[in-house]
């Protein structure tokens, strides 16, 4: 008998095809958000659940599993939304799906930080409302990102791609990590041990660090307080990891010229703030959206669930 799988969200039409060819898979072709009690019920005699980062497993939500689950495939590189302390005592194995969105979600990050930069958001809601008048030199003036300086907190996977791209524009890179890379993961970036020594050198400030406890609410107005008059901060990340209110201060002080985020704390009902704010360009979680890095996370997450029910420990395994 073919394992069965728990699909929690619809996922693109090849790794589903793939999953019908190899598993028994209990889709949802509606793309219907499960309560966490569809959720259990739904899991009800399956071998392994492959959820999205939309769904909370909890310490309560895996105690309450069937026991007939072995395994959480994520369709996630980040993996906050598992309780992976609850999940390693219960015996439950936990993935993820690294390395393949980098491209896609530095190309976001990029897009970010011009959008920002460049006022994007405004501009765009001025032409379809049909509020442009006419061209003059004090009109929509932005930030230009060509030799800037861009400090990255998270120099991994992602944050290096970011920081190649960056090159392109003849940017500066600072990071911070809890360690130092080697000089071949460096590039030339700088290093700085802890945020506070980062932020000083940040024209443009990008995350691109994991949520942890260690990472949450780490942007928050100490550390504001020590950009650059008029910096632009970025995240493509997880929203946890910035303090709302006090980013939303120094967006409406000018302390901080613009943002651009494409992750937020309780998401979708995002802080109103940011909504009520010209100088914010937002965008809806989309930094792996694209057709090719979706596909590529549901094959690894595939992977990853063939090495399990073949007995091999998963290449992805992150509990």
């Amino acid at each position: 008998m073919k394992p069965v799988v728990l699909v929690t969200r619809k996922l693109p039409d090849a790794v589903e095809e793939r999953l019908r060819r190899d598993y028994d898979a209990r889709l949802n072709p509606d793309d219907r958000l499960y309560t966490s009690e569809e959720m259990l019920a739904a899991a009800e005699g399956a071998d392994a659940i492959l959820p999205c980062h939309t769904e909370r497993f909890t310490a309560e939500v895996i105690a309450r599993l069937p026991a007939s689950v072995r395994a959480i495939a994520n369709f996630s590189v980040g993996y906050d939304h598992v309780d992976t302390a609850a999940a390693k005592k219960r015996g439950l194995i936990v993935t993820n799906t690294p390395d393949v969105l980098s491209d896609a979600t530095a190309e976001l990050t990029i897009m970010l930080m011009l959008g920002a930069a460049r006022r994007g958001g405004e501009g765009e809601r001025l032409v379809r409302a049909r509020e442009w008048r006419d061209w003059s030199p004090s009109f929509m003036v932005g930030t230009q990102m060509t030799g800037k300086r861009l400090g990255i907190v998270g120099l991994g996977r992602v944050g290096q791609v970011t920081a190649k791209r960056a090159r392109g524009f003849d940017m500066a890179i600072h990071y911070h990590n809890p360690r130092r890379l080697p000089p071949e993961a460096e590039a030339g970036a700088v290093f700085h041990a802890t945020p506070e020594a980062l932020m000083p050198h940040c024209d443009i400030l990008a995350f691109h660090c994991v949520a942890t406890p260690e990472t949450r609410l780490m942007l928050n107005a100490e550390r504001i307080a020590l950009l650059p008059d008029g910096a632009i901060v970025v995240n493509a990340s997880r929203g946890a990891v910035i303090d709302d209110e006090a980013l939303i201060a120094a967006l409406k002080s000018g302390k901080v010229a613009a943002a651009g985020l494409d992750v937020f704390n309780n998401e979708p009902d995002i802080h109103p703030g940011y909504r009520a704010l010209a100088n914010t360009f937002l965008m809806p979680h989309i930094g792996s959206a694209t057709r090719e890095t979706r596909d590529a996370m549901g094959f690894r997450a595939l992977d990853n669930l063939d090495a399990i029910f073949a007995g091999r420990d998963p290449g992805d395994r992150v509990a």
